[in-house]
């Protein structure tokens, strides 16, 4: 079923939707269990799996110099996907990137996903290599997100690469976007930002996702925002909680997002990060409930792997 014909057919409470970490390379599908097990009492409708592009490594070779090698970590989604979609009975979503990939690359993967029964996808350009300074993408790649949601919404209406095909079937994917109550870093400004997400839309995106926000009032404003420009699909909004002291830095650093002054200065005074941890717990369940209150169609939390906490919050809403 699609993400919006789910949030669509759901009138009774809020919902609530994970996001997972693929499994390293070389580690088994239990990692993924391992997590998601404990979850599945709180019934989610979908679960996302996110991806992570190729990095870089220099190793050595044999005659002592350096050698620049692609690594990738983490593989890739389709698999992991139909695991999770046929052990849970949940939707998966796969997370689709520009970076690292041809609109062949693409096209390929989105027949997969087709033929594995699985219709939701989260479109995204992704971020820069480590090693790279700005986003570059591979050749005949795709250098936006609005391009990935236009080959994914050409795929549904039955063009594909190949013109010569006959009569081709339409796909029939749910096409998520991502959403920046803050504004993403490298828009020149929140109003710009605004303007690329309804791009996006336009072009067949079906719902979106927030990144992570500690300020309520920032998505509030964001939707109002939204709606004011003709934006009119479900918001979900993405949630994480602080778990360490050293995440005041870290977070507004890696997701360029602002932390709410009071949240800063209670953090300061935990001792520890056990302390800071009950405290994110305790701001992530007041912060969601707000949410509930303000009638979102779906929670969406990030859980980094770590479930006892995203548990706890979940708990703390049924």
């Amino acid at each position: 079923m699609k993400v919006t014909d789910i949030l669509a057919n759901n009138k009774e409470k809020t919902l609530v939707s994970f996001e997972i970490l693929p499994p390293l390379k070389g580690k088994s599908i239990d990692s993924i269990t391992k997590v998601l097990d404990p979850l599945m009492e709180f019934q989610p409708p979908f679960i996302d799996v996110t991806y992570h592009r190729e990095e870089f490594e220099y190793k050595q070779t044999a005659e002592g110099y350096f050698e620049k090698v692609a690594v990738r970590k983490r593989p890739g989604t389709v698999g992991i996907c139909a695991a999770i979609k046929y052990r849970y009975n949940v939707e998966a979503v796969p997370h689709f990137l520009c970076g690292g990939f041809s609109k062949e690359e693409t096209e390929n993967s989105l027949i997969d996903l087709g033929f594995l029964g699985i219709q939701n996808i989260l479109a995204l350009r992704g971020d820069a290599r480590k090693l790279e300074k700005k986003f570059v993408p591979e050749p005949d790649g795709h250098p936006f997100a609005l391009d990935l949601v236009q080959q994914i919404n050409d795929m549904n209406c039955g063009k594909y690469l190949d013109n010569d095909l006959i009569n081709p079937v339409k796909t029939d994917f749910c096409i998520g976007v991502a959403g920046y109550p803050e504004k993403h870093f490298e828009a020149a400004n929140y109003e710009q930002d605004l303007m690329y997400l309804k791009e996006k839309i336009d072009a067949g995106g079906d719902y979106i996702v927030t990144q992570m926000f500690f300020d309520n009032k920032a998505y509030f404003k964001f939707v109002e925002d939204c709606k004011n420009i003709g934006i009119n699909v479900p918001i979900i909004p993405g949630i994480k909680p602080i778990t360490k002291l050293g995440q005041l830095n870290s977070i507004p650093s890696a997701f360029f997002i602002n932390l709410p002054e009071e949240l800063v200065k209670e953090a300061k005074k935990c001792k520890d990060d056990a302390e800071v941890k009950e405290l994110g717990i305790e701001w992530c369940i007041n912060q969601s409930k707000e949410l509930v209150k303000f009638g979102v169609p779906c929670l969406h939390y990030y859980t980094m792997g770590d479930v006892k906490t995203i548990s706890r919050i979940c708990k703390e809403l049924v």
